[in-house]
Parts: C-alpha cells; structure tokens; sequence
C-alpha cells in the first residue's frame, strides 16, 4: 500500500475507527505503566510479555478496523520488542521514548482522523518510516537511530532539562498600577494554596510564570507582564471553587465532569474583574482555554478575539497539563512529550506564539 495512504486514510468506517481510539487509549495506559516497570526490572519476562501483548494487540485491533496507520506503527514496534525478549538488544530509555513517542502519535492522529483536523505536524511520514528503520538497525547503533527519530518527529533532541521551579525575575509595577505589589503578593499566596492540594502541583506556579513572561519577551513584550503575572498565577484558582474529585480525577472525563470544569476560568475571572486596574488579567484568566479554531471554552472565540495574554497563557498552562499526565515516566522525559504534544497540536494554540514558546525551550536546551 501507499504510504501516502496510510498516513492520510479516508475514514470509511467511523464506528469501527471509534471503538479503536477507546481501546487504544486504555492500551496505551497499560504500555506506558509497562515501560514504567520495566525500566526498574529490565530483566522482569512477565512485564516484557505484558508489554509485547499491548504491543501486539494494537496491531490486531488495527487489522479488525483496517486502520493502516495503526498496523504500520505497532509491527516495527512489535518486531524491536521480539528482539529484546530473545536477548537482542537491551531495553535502554531512549527506546522506551521512541515508543512512548509513537503511541502517543498514533492516539493524535487517530483523534484527528475522527475529527476531520490537520494531521500535517504530526510528521506522521518521519515516524512510520523511522520506525521501520530503527526496527532493522543493529544493536551498536540502535540508541543513536532512536535519538534521530525522535529528533525528526518532534524537532528536538531526545534529553532535554528540566524547567526551573526558581522564581523568575519579575516585571516592576508601574507607577500608576497602584496597590499592584500587594494585589500580586495576595494572587500569588492564592496560587501556592492551590499548588499545595496535590503533591504533582509541587512548583508548576513558578514553571508556568516562567515560560509565559519568557515567551512574552521573545515575542516582543506584546502583553504588559505584570498583567501576564497576575493572570498566570490566577487562572486555575477556580478550580478550587469545584469538587476535588472533579480536578483531581485520574483517568478520563464524564460529559458531566467536562461540564463542571468549564467553569473554573470564570470564577478567577470574576474575582479580577472585581479588582480596579486588572481587567487585562481578567480577559487573559477568561479566555486561556478558547482556540483559534473556535473550538474552545467558555464563549468560543476565534483567533482574532482572543488577547495575546491568553493564547500564551493557553501554550504553558497546556505544556505543563501535558507533563503531569506524564510525569511518573521522569521529568526529563515528560518535558519531550510536553513539547511534542504541544507542537503537534496546531489547531488549539496560536501559531505566533508556538515559534517564541519553542524559542524559549530551544534556550534551556542550549544553557
């Protein structure tokens, strides 16, 4: 088959696509908490036939559905999991990353096929023939094909540091935002409680701050930054105003859930507006979870509606969403799935703000 084909099917049987996202999601789960373990115990045969049978059962449920996609994917990965299970090749992390990293393409692209969206930063074409590559290479140099895949498909190297919890330098108030110094100090002291409700917030304030006031500054300081400031410690204080076991669920969403948590931008958002001198704020706060596509929430908006403030705010507040979810992988690791998902995802972020927002994680990569 063409591989133009496999990389740009047109959906014929809805359903049957539909039911492969789901099961892929829960397979996708069970891959990743195998990779976790068999990190720890390399030489565990049970959790190496767990991960095979994910693996394995990827490429089936995409056979039954005649996904391509999903068949051209899983057999190179399948075939690299035979060779570490008879004693191959060893099972190192960036191996564990590459196939981190082409799950996590193939849930993209799966969602963006029942959705009708762009697939096209995806760089579907670069992993599918990636992966077949690396599936044939020798054991001397499969780490260095691991890293050259993971490079082309998400545009950065595979090891990149951690993001800096230290408080970043801060913009002074002007003369005529009176009472800004203390109104900061108390939003702050709001977005440290928040942070103290799950031990995984621990520090995703000062993370958040720093890239939005960095990616302002690379984009030209557009957005005044103590009104960045204010809003990023700000805009998930609502969540607090909403049941725990809503914010803090593990796994997916009810429609009802989803539905309770839309409300949280406005809740912050009020609190703000309330406030004489941060209205700017406000509007950020409202607005971090609307979409240039008119896909978001609360009100929709497309592109030109939305502030600057908010499409920054948007990019971190996701980037770090994307860490937490996988965050038991490692640090290191999270931050280069973060940044790929973050990439990838073209129509939900304002694409004059990925280039500074890239810029700056270029920058940490390079300090």
């Amino acid at each position: 088959m063409d591989i133009r084909s496999i990389i740009a099917p047109v959906v014929q049987d809805r359903e049957a696509l539909e039911e492969f996202a789901d099961v892929l999601n829960e397979r996708a789960h069970e891959i990743e908490r195998d990779i976790a373990r068999l990190a720890k115990s390399p030489t565990d045969r049970e959790i190496t036939a767990s991960l095979f049978r994910g693996v394995h059962n990827i490429k089936g449920d995409a056979a039954l559905c005649k996904f391509e996609l999903g068949i051209a994917v899983a057999h190179p990965i399948e075939s690299l999991m035979s060779r570490f299970r008879e004693g191959e090749i060893p099972f190192s992390g960036l191996l564990a990353e590459m196939i981190l990293l082409a799950v996590d393409r193939l849930e993209l692209a799966t969602e963006a096929f029942l959705t009708g969206k762009s697939t096209d930063n995806l760089q579907l074409l670069a992993l599918v023939q990636g992966l077949e590559a690396v599936a044939e290479t020798g054991v001397d140099n499969l780490e260095a094909s691991c890293a050259e895949l993971i490079e082309s498909v998400t545009g950065f190297p595979p090891v990149i540091p951690d993001i800096s919890t230290r408080a970043p330098r801060v913009s002074t108030p002007k003369p005529e935002q009176k009472n800004a110094t203390v109104d900061l100090q108390f939003f702050r002291s709001l977005a440290l409680q928040f942070e103290s409700r799950s031990p995984l917030f621990k520090g995703r304030t000062m993370r958040i701050l720093r890239l939005a006031l960095e990616t302002n500054k690379v984009g030209g300081n557009a957005v005044d930054p103590v009104q960045l400031e204010a809003a990023v410690y700000l805009h998930d204080v609502g969540m607090m105003m909403l049941p725990e076991s809503v914010w803090l669920k593990v796994g997916k969403m009810s429609p009802e859930d989803k539905i309770t948590l839309r409300n949280h931008p406005g809740f912050a958002g009020g609190l703000l507006q309330r406030m004489p001198g941060w209205e700017q704020a406000a509007e950020m706060v409202v607005q971090h979870h609307e979409m240039p596509d008119g896909g978001g929430y609360p009100s929709q908006l497309h592109n030109e509606e939305i502030s600057a403030g908010a499409k920054i705010l948007a990019i971190v507040d996701a980037f770090e969403a994307v860490m937490l979810k996988h965050i038991h992988r490692g640090k290191n690791r999270s931050v280069l799935r973060a940044i790929a998902e973050i990439n990838a995802c073209d129509n939900q972020f304002a694409p004059e703000w990925i280039a500074p927002f890239n810029t700056v994680i270029r920058k940490t990569i390079e300090t």
